[in-house]
């Protein structure tokens, strides 16, 4: 890739002297731990200096509980079983909570606008009832509580006063089937299901309770179903075996101050699951503070997110962008929730939410800003947004035009950070930076405290073989090559550590390879050339998909594509999927020539797919990613292991046995 000399966006004088990461580099000056003049030079210090780096983040976020003497020791033999401030007591819920006040903690968007908000004393109050309702049901430390829930203030509520307990907490969303609620929560046996009756989307209201019903019948461990009424209506729960109404649930108690209850640093506090597209999902067990400080370092340093600041991210609670959106409260900022269509009785509905509550830093994913600026789209005539300072981006590799989308039409003054990372580490290994440029198509850095790299396939860094050969290939494996406080304490059910180590060691001796194809660029910025395992290899030559998504979504006949390889006649053979736009009367052959020629004079002739054909969907998971694996597989034969985790499955059936690629 030639890398881009002009940025886009420049931060000022005055946001840099007045970022946060800025005033955390002049007190590690003061405390004389680290001289540093620029965000690359507290990168390398972070990475080199891993315990003095995250021993500096406690003390600067001057976080409540007991730090302890012990910071980080590295196991040389299992970097995975590496120490983190093994004597430390902390509780993830009272950082959450430290901030308190009039000021609003929580407001509540639905499909037809906002709903209600809750002040920070408001939110306090109402986790410390149901904490104590969920203790007097008998919830200790170490105990699972399972929400299936939408994006409202109860999910947070929830989650809070489970972790304030100790105990540990699990989300899906509410549009899972029940095989797909069963895959995930009859894996980790909560013995408390929080549901609501029903939920709205795309302005029509959805029963919830009938899969609540089957769900409670197959995990025999639940002995206590709490019931949220969506539309503040009395319930009918007769029908819910040990089924509660929230409000009776929590009726016996008045708000005290809450007993938190402070565990040690690997004390497990999420549990999260992977998309289980080829198979049941995985349980990936977090501890409470790793995933606390990652977290933090992440909206603070990263997003320049500041107390009273006003964060929205358009999320799902079965995505680990809502457990990400949720630690924003620490850092003293008014969560926006939102929950329904982002199309739902407007197609701008979201910047109606933006522009009202004066929204600081908005999140959303590159399919939304395509599809914005596929509908003809251009927010920045129909609203103001002065307040606006961040535009985060995750979901899938922001394309170069997805940058210029935004720019052009969004906002001009903006840090638009594409961030990428997962659910694996709940959180990312690249992000914005907020006192440095943005350059077109590129993530900004690498996440603090993590040492990202580009592996080739020897296990080298791309890096020093570009140096060596100038022809060598500047993309490889992400990898991270020395331990992080956020690693999965462990894969739930995984006594022996074998699907763990298989998920991220197994590829590199001793180093995470997350499964991202990467390329570092002459900037210092990054770029994200989609799934390794789903990378393309045409006569041996590996081809990342986003390298081909990239030209395809700019041709205005196309809505949406989808690539995958098809093993044929000894090789693979690229094939690429596309959904016409409306009003384009079929894939002509004129078309199909206009496709192959983007493609080839926009990437190379190898990246040309061998075959072009319509489709009318592309399946998802319920997180809104397209699946390669999976429309992969279909091709090639093989059935998908979990098709309860996709979002729908039955647009696997349009992938069968399409008869142009039954031939040559």
């Amino acid at each position: 890739m030639t890398s881009v000399t002009k940025p886009q966006w420049v931060p000022s004088e005055d946001r840099v002297q007045n970022a946060i990461v800025t005033d955390f580099m002049a007190w590690l000056d003061r405390q004389d731990r680290t001289k540093v003049n620029s965000f690359a030079e507290l990168h390398h210090w972070s990475v080199k200096n891993i315990a003095d780096f995250w021993s500096a983040a406690w003390d600067y976020f001057d976080l409540p509980g007991e730090k302890g003497a012990h910071v980080y020791t590295r196991n040389d033999q299992d970097i995975k079983a590496s120490a983190w401030f093994s004597q430390s007591k902390i509780n993830f819920a009272e950082t959450l909570l430290r901030y308190r006040g009039d000021q609003e903690a929580l407001v509540f968007w639905g499909e037809k606008g906002r709903q209600r908000s809750l002040s920070r004393d408001e939110l306090y109050n109402e986790v410390s009832r149901l904490a104590q309702a969920l203790l007097a049901q008998g919830i200790e430390p170490g105990d699972r509580v399972a929400g299936l829930m939408p994006n409202m203030p109860e999910a947070i509520i929830a989650m809070l006063a489970t972790t304030a307990i100790g105990g540990v907490w699990s989300s899906a969303s509410p549009d899972f089937g029940a095989q797909g609620i069963l895959d995930r929560f009859g894996q980790i046996a909560p013995k408390v299901l929080i549901a609501p009756d029903s939920y709205d989307y795309n302005l029509k209201n959805h029963d919830v309770l009938g899969k609540v019903t089957d769900v409670v019948k197959e995990i025999p461990a639940i002995e206590r179903v709490v019931v949220i009424s969506w539309s503040g209506a009395d319930l009918d729960l007769s029908g819910v075996p040990n089924a509660v109404d929230m409000r009776d649930f929590v009726d016996p108690y008045q708000p005290t101050e809450i007993t938190f209850s402070r565990q040690g640093f690997d004390h497990p506090l999420y549990i999260m699951f992977s998309s289980g597209t080829t198979g049941a999902p995985k349980c990936i067990v977090h501890r409470a503070g790793g995933a606390l400080m990652k977290q933090l370092v992440e909206h603070k340093f990263h997003g320049d997110l500041k107390e009273n600041d006003r964060l929205f991210y358009f999320t799902t609670c079965g995505w680990m962008m809502w457990n990400w959106f949720a630690a924003g409260l620490g850092c003293g900022a008014t969560l926006i929730c939102y929950d329904g269509s982002p199309f739902a009785g407007s197609p701008t509905i979201l910047f109606d939410l933006a522009e009202q509550e004066k929204v600081t830093h908005f999140g959303t994913s590159p399919k939304y800003l395509d599809t914005l600026k596929k509908a003809g789209e251009s927010p920045i005539q129909k609203y103001k947004l002065p307040a606006l300072r961040a535009i985060f981006s995750t979901g899938s590799p922001l394309l170069p035009e997805g940058f210029d989308f935004v720019y052009e039409h969004v906002k001009a003054d903006v840090q638009l950070a594409s961030i990428a990372g997962g659910t694996d580490i709940l959180g990312c290994f690249m992000l914005g930076n907020p006192i440095g440029p943005v350059y077109r198509g590129e993530i900004q850095t690498p996440a603090l405290g993590c040492a990202v790299s580009a592996f080739s396939d020897e296990g080298k860094p791309v890096a020093d073989a570009k140096k060596s050969d100038a022809e060598a290939d500047e993309r490889g494996e992400l990898v991270c090559t020395e331990p992080f406080p956020s690693m999965p304490l462990c894969f739930w059910g995984d006594e022996d550590g074998s699907r763990y180590n298989k998920a991220y060691f197994e590829r590199f001796d001793n180093i995470w390879t997350h499964g991202d194809f990467l390329e570092v660029t002459e900037n210092g910025g990054l770029i994200i050339h989609g799934r390794s395992d789903a990378t393309l290899n045409p006569g041996g030559v590996r081809i990342g998909t986003a390298e081909i998504y990239r030209q395809v979504e700019t041709l205005e006949e196309i809505r949406e594509a989808i690539v995958v390889g098809q093993n044929w006649d000894g090789d693979v053979r690229v094939v690429l999927c596309v959904i016409l736009q409306d009003g384009i009367e079929g894939l002509s052959e004129e078309l199909i020539k206009k496709i192959k020629t983007r493609i080839r004079t926009g990437c190379t002739p190898r990246h040309v797919p061998a075959k072009v054909v319509a489709v009318a969907d592309i399946p998802r998971t319920r997180s809104g990613k397209i699946t390669e694996l999976a429309v992969r597989d279909i091709i090639n034969g093989r059935e998908v292991g979990n098709k309860e985790a996709l979002a729908n499955p039955e647009a696997l059936d349009l992938y069968r046995n399409i008869p142009a690629l039954q031939e040559d």
